[in-house]
This record gives C-alpha cells, structure tokens and sequence, in this order.
C-alpha cells in the first residue's frame, strides 16, 4: 500500500474554508428568508454558487494537502463535475430552508439528498485522480463517511432554519454554527480521505493531461476567498439597505399614522373630527338599513364655556376642553362615538336598544358637565345643551341629522340651557330665522346698524334728572327696530358682543360728552356689561381708551353688571371691579335680589350701586313679600354705603313707596321711557319747565 501524508497547513486552511462557507450560507438563508418572489430566487442561485464553490474549495484544498509518494494530477472534466454536484447541492440545501416551515419529515429527506449530494462531490473529486488501479475503499470507513455527510447535512438545514430570521446577536451566533457545521464537513472530507487505500504500484492516469498540484492550491484558495467575500459583501449590504429600507418604511408608515390622526381626529382632544364623524354615521345608517335598531345623534354644546375663556385665556380653554372630552369619553360604549366638530361643540353618536333610551343617556350627559371641573387649580362650573335626533326618523343623511340636531340644540340654549331637547320638525324654521339672524347681526356690525336709547333716572326725593342708562337698538333693514332680546344671546354664543359691547361704551361716552357740553354736567351715563364683556381681558383698557377719547370724567360712567356675573368668580370680579374703581368708574350691582350673592363679598366689592331689580318693584303693591325684600335691599344699601337705584317704577304709588324706603334714584316708564338721544334731551327740557312753573 502507498502511505500518504498531509500538509498541516493547507488541512488547517481547508477547515477555515469550511467554516468560512459555512457562515456565508447561513447568512445567505437570512437573505433569502426576507426577499421576495423573484429576488429570492436569484438569491439562491447565487448563494448556490457562492456555497457550493466554498464547500468544493473546501474539498478540493483538503485532497491538495494530500500527497503520495508518486505525482499526482485531477482530471479536469471529472473536477469540474464534482463542482457542479457541490453547486447543485448547495442550491438545493438554500431553497429548502426558504421554505415556510421544516417539519422532521422534510428535513431527513433533504438531509438524505444533501448528503449524498456532498459525499457525490467528494467521491467524484477522487475519482479524478484517474488511479490506476482504482481506489480501494475501506466499507466501515465509507459507510462512516457517508453517515457523517449525512448527519452534517441534517445539521446544516435545522441550523440554517432556525437563524434564517434578523434576530438579536444573531450574527455571533450564526459565527458559532458556522464553526460546528465546519468542523463536521471537514470531518466528513476527513473520514472520506481515511477510507482510500492505494494499492503498491498505482499510477495517476490524470498526471499528463490534467491538473497539476502545483500553486493550484493557492489559486483555488484565492479564488474561493474572492468568490465567499463577494458573497458575503453582498449579503451584508443587503441585509443593511433592507434596514434601511424598513426602518424608512416603518417611518412613512408613522408619518401615515400621525397624518390619518390628523386628517381624521381633533388635534386638541385626540377625539374623532367632523370627518370621521361623518363616516360613523354613515355607516351607523347603513347598519340599521342591513341589520335594523337604531341610533341617536346628540349635538353637544357648552354653556358658560366663552365666559371662561375670556376670562382666563385660551390655555386655560383648551385644558377644560380636554377635561370635558376625557370625562364625557370616560362614560362611553365601545360602540359609541364622541367627536369634537369645532370649538365648545361636540357630537355623541350613541347605538340604541330602543329609541326611548336616548332621554338617559342625554340626561347622563348633561349631568356630567354640570358636575364642577378642576382645571389649573381653578373650580370651573360650566353646563351643556343638547340637541337629539333619532334614526331612522329625523333625517335621512348624515347631512340632515347633523343640521336637525343642531337645530334642537339652539331650542335647548333657548330654553334655559343645562338640558336637553328632541328635534322637532318646527325647529328648522326656526334654526333657519336663527342662522339669517346671524349672518345679518355679523353685517349689521360692520355697518353699524345699531342705536342708542337712553332712558331718564332721576333723583327721588326732587324728581331732577340725574342721567341716563344708554340701551341698545338694532334697526334691522327688514324687521326694524329690534330690542336685545332678539339678539344679544345670540352675539354672546358668537362672540360678537365684544364688538358690539364696545360699541355701546364708546357711543354711549361720546353722548355724554355731548350733554356736558351742552351744561349737563352732573350727570352719569349708565352702561350694561354684558357677563361675557365683564370676562374679557381688555375690557379696562377699553374702559380707560374711550375716557380719553372723548376726554370724560370717570365718575360721569357708571357700568352696571349683573350680581350673577360679579358672584360667578368672585375672586377674579373682585380684580376687575377693583381696577375700574382706582380709576374712578361708578359700579352699580344690577338686578339685586335675584342671584345668590354672598355678603362676605358683596362688602368687598368695590361698588358704588345698588339696583333693584324691576321684578320685585312690579309686585311691591300686592305682594308683601316683596315690599320686606326691597325693604331689606334698601337697609342693606345704606349699611353698606351704596347709592339704591329702583327700576321699574310704573305707578305712583310705587314711586311713592321707594322714595319714603329711602331710594336715592328711580327709573321706569312713569318718569321717562327709553328714547334716541335728541328725543330724550327735548323731553327732559319739557319736564324742567313743567317743574318750574308749577
């Protein structure tokens, strides 16, 4: 027999193409998992030829570092054929794992394929040596080699099954693997090679014709190392731009997310908007048409809200928004749908059993806003109206549900507010006379279709006018002359009393101005402030500008506010009068009696006035309740040092009665009725030359 010998170097170098082979498949298996249709396959072609090269590289070194006491050379075609097995091995060995799943089933068979495909490889590689005599092969050595080929086989596909997936730290242990799966080909090619025997006398019949040994390991070495780092290179790469890719992907579909949020909820109060309030509706209609039942809609709408914001700002606004939204969201089905469709106004869609439940939930809900709320350290008490439709019966479209509900919700405010009201089909003529109201208030404050009408009050012991309280007309272009009451609700929900009070006080200083002028000059003109003018935050300058402007003494205003509006925060009042006062403005408490004052306050109120409200003089000869109330008001004006001002006095006999209770000024349609300025002076020169010459 020929003893053969092996070179410890290219045997050590033939192990690290197997490990390095070894690691470049299992990284390709990760590739592989994540691509798709097409790419996929062109990764496994590839990969087969990168693989396949490094395995057979690894073969054909390790058959290099043996040599025989005679020369020896490769046949060039069976070489090459023993390449090609080792490619379509690999090819087969990466599709396999690129599948979905690898039951056991699977895997032996393709272990049995695999290592047959890799013991093929070897065994045609040797048998390019072209011996002569052929090859003896040891059975148990063989058979071993066999099995090995095919337990590093089963190994290899679990192995590359299992970390085909990007995981943590999965590259070290892809490094590990790759070491296991190394050593076990290389044992393989190992045991293989200890199984050939060569009998004494052997020639190789590839010597003359084939390849040499000679540098043909380094030539294969470099190669195969060129061939396994492309691969590698590749995969790496890859692997990252498909990082970057998906991260860029998860990002875009961040940025999807938030601008759904965006286009779809309400930036404040992360509750659903307009948008996807319609769409809830419609499909809540098309539930009840497929499946029956039915839903109510109820429109939303705060009460007191505008008066909070006037008074403590916008931030604080939008913070009590957010607790209505949280609270009101807080008591909801998961069915239901809370939207918020723009400032204090929200819209609840509620599924019903019967339509007779929407009256507990409106109820709930109204129950729930007067509740007090605690915002920035500060108690806020607001209230809501409710506007409720039911479908199918109050509108067919989303459209008309939503216009119907609003349309009960203004029957609600009108009402009294803090409740709720069922739409009726009487409503929309009125929603539509409410609607051109104003559009017609907004025109009428630009061009200033508002007066004045000044009513007299005069002194009660001597019955000498003393001034005037200025009140407000709208001459409307089709309805004429127009009282508050048809409008001033109306410019407080929108906001436009600000102007429109501004208007008044700078009129009003202006007229008095006039009547100083003319020798009037111990009189005072009352203004009304209206609840939400009292909250606003530029109301004292605007006090303070028009005094300049018409260059009026400050004692010649007396601004009246209501006792609900100065008790509503006392504290806060408290500021605003204090600042009014210093600058020498007459405050007059008006319509006394009829709030809930607290007297601890009312002592610290910088005010000047009382004014009793015109309901308890109109009742003073019949009901004696009424005459102790006025009675009590009067004592209590003077303990505290405050001017008592009657409205209302339409009869003698009431004027009578205030006067010997100690009024120090009357006012009402027995003494003078509210008319345009030029009007009034000519009617209180009547009154003067009457005096005199009786």
């Amino acid at each position: 027999m020929l003893i053969g010998s092996y070179s410890s170097s290219l045997v050590l170098i033939s192990l690290c193409v197997a490990i390095l082979a070894s690691y470049t498949a299992l990284d390709l298996t990760g590739r592989i998992a994540t691509a798709k249709s097409r790419a996929m396959y062109l990764w496994i072609t590839g990969g087969a030829l990168a693989m396949g090269f490094g395995i057979w590289s690894m073969h054909f070194i390790g058959m290099l570092a043996f040599s025989l006491p005679i020369p020896l050379g490769y046949d060039l075609t069976l070489t090459l054929l023993s390449l090609l097995i080792a490619g379509l091995s690999s090819g087969f060995a990466l599709w396999l794992v690129s599948q979905p799943s690898l039951p056991w089933t699977q895997l032996g068979l393709g272990a049995l394929i695999m290592g047959a495909g890799i013991s093929s490889m070897h065994y045609t590689g040797m048998a390019a040596l072209l011996m002569q005599p052929g090859i003896d092969y040891d059975p148990l050595l063989f058979s071993l080699s066999l099995l090995i080929a095919v337990g590093a086989s089963a190994a290899a596909l679990w192995i590359a099954f299992r970390l085909r997936q990007q995981t943590l730290y999965v590259r070290q242990i892809r490094g590990a693997a790759a070491v296991v799966m190394g050593v076990a080909i290389v044992g393989m090619h190992y045991t293989a090679m200890a199984a050939a025997n060569f009998p004494e006398g052997s020639f190789c019949g590839a010597l003359g014709t084939g390849l040499s040994g000679n540098g043909l390991d380094y030539l294969v070495l470099i190669t195969t190392l060129a061939v396994l780092a492309v691969a590698l290179l590749t995969s790496v790469l890859d692997a990252r731009l498909e990082a970057r890719t998906a991260e860029l992907a998860r990002s875009l579909t961040r940025a999807n997310q938030e601008l759904t949020q965006l286009a779809l909820h309400d930036t404040l109060t992360a509750l659903p908007n307009r948008t996807l309030l319609a769409d809830r509706i419609d499909q809540a209609i098309n539930k009840v048409a497929e499946q029956g039942g039915c839903f109510a809609l109820m429109f939303i709408d705060l009460d007191g809200f505008k008066p909070v914001n006037d008074a403590f700002g916008h931030h604080m606004g939008d913070l009590l928004l957010k607790e209505v939204a949280l609270r009101l969201r807080g008591h909801l089905h998961s069915q239901d749908t809370l939207a918020r469709i723009g400032g204090d106004e929200f819209v609840l869609l509620v599924e019903l059993q019967e339509p007779d439940d929407a009256m507990g939930v409106a109820a709930k809900q109204v129950n729930l806003i007067s509740r007090a709320f605690r915002v920035a350290e500060q108690n806020l008490q607001i209230s809501a109206s409710i506007g409720i439709v039911l479908f199918p019966g109050n509108g067919i479209d989303q459209h008309e549900l939503l216009r119907n509900a609003d349309a009960a919700m203004y029957h609600a405010k009108s009402a009294g507010k803090n409740g709720y009201s069922f739409f009726d089909v009487s409503m929309n003529s009125n929603a539509r006379l409410q609607l051109q109201l104003l559009q017609d208030l907004r025109l009428a404050v630009e061009q200033k279709q508002f007066r004045l009408f000044y009513q007299p009050k005069f002194d009660a012991q001597d019955c000498q006018p003393i001034g005037a309280e200025a009140l407000l007309r709208w001459e409307h272009p089709q309805h004429g002359l127009l009282l508050p009451d048809r409008f001033i609700s109306l410019a407080e929900k929108t906001g436009l009393i600000i102007p429109i009070g501004e208007w008044v006080l700078d009129e009003a200083c202006r007229q008095m101005r006039a009547w100083i002028d003319q020798g009037y000059s111990g009189w005072r003109i009352a203004v009304n402030l209206s609840a939400i003018q009292f909250c606003h935050s530029g109301l004292v300058e605007s006090v303070a500008k028009v005094l300049e402007r018409h260059q009026l003494p400050a004692n010649s205003l007396t601004l009246e506010i209501t006792e609900t509006t100065a008790m509503h925060d006392a504290d806060a009042s408290m500021a605003v009068l204090q600042r009014l006062s210093d600058m020498g403005v007459d405050l007059s408490i008006d319509d006394f009696g009829t709030g809930y004052s607290s007297l601890m306050y009312l002592k610290r109120l910088p005010a000047n006035e009382l004014k009793i409200d015109r309901g308890f003089v109109r009742d003073l000869e019949q009901d004696s309740d009424d005459a102790a109330i006025v009675s009590a008001i009067v004592a209590l004006g003077q303990a505290l040092g405050l001017r008592i001002v009657a409205e209302g006095v339409e009869t003698d006999r009431q004027q009578n009665f205030l006067t010997r209770l100690g009024c120090d000024s009357l006012q009402g349609y027995l003494l003078g009725q509210p008319l345009p300025a030029e009007q009034f002076i000519v009617d209180i020169e009547r009154a003067r030359q009457s005096l005199a010459f009786s």
